[in-house]
């Protein structure tokens, strides 16, 4: 434990650390308020941008929170369609992956909390994502098409008193457009390679009876990246997202507003494909572990190896340089199908003059069905030569069914008496969750290894297959979560200084079985009721009127649960974190340069690691890979700096830098199958992130239309995949770029803008998964590892380049 007086030693020297390095911000690759890229050119320095992360309206400059807002233009002007889309690092502390090659379910974190198996029915995330201020309670639908959006708001740091729990590392909120009230709304069309194509479509209808309505559509399509040569059979990287939404404004008098709102998505996709990047890499060969000193599983004690490294097949590709065109071997492969749809429905009465009263109410469903063959032939069972029978059988299809419904309710009073703002509130949220999940192999090799057979979709050779009936199903389970909270927030303003104190308490009842193992039933539960208790004290002091400085202490958990892939439904507990933060926002020169620092510590204790192996399970006598969660010994630190800098030197020419610095360290923590101390790691946490942009905007013809350009650059070091592996992804640095002939008059109060986008503008190729498990050996017996399914590491490259056209009619 990081005792206080040393917490504030640190600060200090990360104080004086960010002074020091300012000048550098100003030069480095980074985008830090792209809400400001979309300013216009006749604009007096940089635009307000208004937040509403303490549950009202403020001005960024002024709200003591680290926080990057994406602004509509900025949404569009990166082509973003989904929050997957955010995963090239616009943000630099936020970051985005999906779950293994698997586009269903993502994996999102902000300041090394990053939860990477959170898609189980028993397991939370550590960053919240809120939708008009709706909780989402699963990683699975987060990649839909996303609506019209009014800005993105990344809320850094433990946000544990006004959002709640399972937001340690910070909270995600998208926030809609409402209804204006007034009749106009745009549409928008484009095209793309891979047979790419999008559309949107936004209307706002005159007020009537005191009712505004708004009505939403969009479509997104991409064909395959990847081609899969078995005929009939989709590729890889490809996804159909469709959605509608309708919202409705009614306010009856000039103090109630009641907003109702219905939305509906619909995302098929397919993973990336995972390529076979080299062949055992760490030299496995039997006999003395000394004679192979790289071929080590982490967390064992290994003295000798047995079995043989088998040669790969014919057929297989080894590429770990640049992204496959085209699979070396087609396997089937069907669309996953994420469905979703849910109410909202939003009230805010101005009671008195100093309170307003808010209720939100809530009920959302999920649907999310997986199909995932991108291993092929490169993860086991590895088959040799002269295989007969079974022996034959490869190519793991991933099936996995999750079905989730969430109901909430929130009711809030925000106010202000004299010189005090407040918050309080209620909170609710009960969920209930399912899922199940199948490995069947879908192909055979001939005795050669040079032909390959498809297998039956119901029997496959002889057992199980991948059609719905004909599984055998590896597990399922089912997961309840109830949630009660109180919480309130006050900051009294004296003059130039503001003192901010608040408290959550929060009450989880939480239960869950696990009803199949293997295929058989098993009867393993698991509960948890916990009361948790979240403060939060900030000081902030007006400087002058363009610099702002602040001193924060939070704190935030994340539940605890049980690990639906483990044979014996193993329960771990809650992780908590206190964080301690300094800032500035500041602004120069007319608001021409708006600079944001951020200096913090946390300390989490009881963090929540994955250990995964080959496993037995005595009830059935197979074997099955199991996945067992823990909580870590003492205490993760983690410490890190930001800089969000913005300048607007000349009207229309806006630029951005942001950067962020993560150090992480968690205490080495005891492997549950090996009972041996092991080195753990952060996943998807680079120690250096940057990202930068350039915005420029300038009238054509007076004021018939203007040219913008816009270009982004993005990067990242090297992260982990896998808590337990020391093996990293590739660095990476991603272009995206645009170029715009916006606001064509068209008469009438018509405009037409004409873009060309690209995503990846230098077809950059890194891999951003990488998977060290089949280039190690497994569990042999007593001390000796077994070789006979080491082939090599595999892993998945990020999207290819990108690029299309698109017209946009604003009316």
């Amino acid at each position: 434990m990081v005792s206080v007086s040393m917490g504030r030693g640190w600060m200090l020297a990360g104080g004086a650390l960010l002074a020091l390095t300012t000048p550098a911000f100003a030069e480095a690759p980074a985008a830090a308020e792209p809400a400001t890229a979309a300013a216009p050119a006749e604009a007096e320095g940089l635009d307000e941008i208004v937040v509403t992360a303490t549950k009202r309206e403020t001005n960024l400059q002024k709200t003591p929170i680290a926080i990057n807002v994406l602004s509509t233009q900025a949404l569009q002007d990166r082509h973003v369609q989904s929050l997957y889309d955010l995963a090239d690092g616009a943000i630099p502390s936020l970051r985005v992956a999906t779950f293994e090659a698997r586009q269903t379910a993502l994996t999102i974190g902000i300041r090394g909390i990053v939860p990477l198996d959170a898609n189980q029915p028993a397991r939370e995330q550590g960053v919240g994502i809120y939708v008009d201020g709706v909780y989402l309670g699963r990683q699975h639908g987060l990649n839909a098409a996303l609506f019209e959006v009014e800005r993105v708001e990344v809320l850094k740091g433990p946000q544990g008193t006004l959002f709640g729990r399972n937001t340690e590392g910070g909270a995600l909120s998208i926030v809609s457009k409402a209804p204006t009230g007034e009749f106009g709304g745009s549409a928008t069309a484009g095209i793309a390679n891979y047979g790419g194509y999008n559309g949107q479509f936004h209307l706002n209808l005159p007020e009537f009876a005191n009712i505004a309505l708004k009505f939403d559509g969009v479509v997104q399509y991409q064909g395959p990246t990847t081609k899969n040569p078995l005929s009939g059979q989709t590729g890889f990287n490809y996804f159909d997202r469709r959605g509608a939404r309708a919202a409705a404004r009614w306010k009856p008098t000039t103090t109630l507003t009641v907003d109702l709102s219905y939305d509906i998505g619909y995302d098929a996709n397919s993973p990336f494909y995972s390529q076979l990047l080299n062949y055992n890499p760490n030299g496995c060969t039997a006999g003395p572990v000394a004679n192979s000193p790289k071929c080590v599983l982490p967390g064992t004690g290994f003295t000798t190896l047995s079995g043989t490294v088998k040669p790969v097949s014919p057929l297989v590709k080894i590429e770990g340089n640049d992204r496959m065109k085209v699979a070396d071997i087609g396997v089937p492969q069907q669309p996953s199908i994420d469905r979703t749809h849910g109410y909202v429905a939003k009230a805010g009465w101005k009671a008195t003059d100093w309170v307003e009263l808010r209720s939100i109410t809530a009920w959302r469903d999920v649907s999310s069905i997986q199909y995932d063959n991108v291993g092929g032939a490169h993860r086991p069972p590895i088959v040799s030569a002269n295989c007969t029978g079974t022996g034959c059988n490869f190519s793991r299809y991933s099936l996995a069914d999750l079905y989730q419904h969430q109901f909430s309710q929130e009711f809030q009073a925000v106010g202000n008496i004299g010189q005090l703002d407040f918050v309080g509130g209620l909170y609710y949220f009960n969920e209930r969750v399912s899922d199940d999940a199948a490995t069947p192999s879908s192909l055979a090799f001939n005795s050669t290894l040079t032909a390959v057979t498809v297998l039956d979709p119901c029997r496959g050779s002889g057992g199980f297959g991948w059609q719905v009936g004909c599984r055998s199903i590896d597990r399922a389970s089912a997961a309840k979560a109830k949630s009660y909270a109180v919480f309130g927030q006050a900051t009294y303003n004296l003059d130039t200084l503001h003192f901010t104190v608040g408290g959550r308490n929060t009450w989880d009842d939480r239960d869950g079985r696990l009803l199949t193992v293997n295929n058989a039933p098993r009867s393993l539960t698991y509960s948890q009721n916990t009361s948790r208790f979240d403060p939060m004290a900030v000081v902030a002091w007006d400087a002058s009127q363009d610099i702002n400085l602040y001193a924060k202490y939070s704190t935030g958990y994340r539940s605890g649960g049980a690990s639906s892939r483990s044979v014996s439904y193993r329960e771990f507990g809650p992780e908590k974190v206190k964080a301690y933060e300094i800032g500035a926002k500041t602004q120069f020169f007319d608001r021409r340069v708006r600079l944001n620092l951020a200096g913090y510590i946390m300390d989490r204790t009881g963090s929540q690691i994955d250990f995964s192996s080959v496993s037995f399970d005595p009830a059935t006598g197979a074997n099955r890979n199991t996945v067992e969660t823990v909580n870590a010994p003492g205490t993760t630190k983690i410490r890190g700096v930001e800089a969000d800098l913005t300048v607007n030197p000349v009207e229309g020419l806006t630029l951005g830098a942001s950067y962020a610095y993560t150090y992480t360290n968690i205490p080495a923590t005891l492997n549950p199958f090996t009972n041996i101390l092991q080195k753990v790691y952060i996943v998807f946490t680079p120690r250096n992130a940057a990202s930068g942009t350039i915005d420029y905007s300038v009238p054509v013809a007076g004021d018939f239309a203007n040219l913008k350009f816009h270009v982004d650059g993005n990067y990242s070091d090297a992260t982990q995949t896998f808590d337990q592996a020391e093996t990293k992804n590739d660095k990476s640095f991603i272009v995206n770029a645009r170029l715009s002939l916006a606001d064509i008059d068209m008469g009438r109060g018509t405009r037409l803008t004409v873009s060309a986008w690209s995503r990846n503008l230098f077809n950059t190729a890194y891999v951003y998964r990488r998977d060290p498990a089949n280039s190690l050996p497994a569990f042999g017996s007593g001390t000796t590892g077994n070789i006979n399914n080491v082939l090599g590491d595999y892993g998945n490259f990020n999207a290819p380049r990108t690029f299309g056209l698109e017209g946009s009619v604003r009316f």
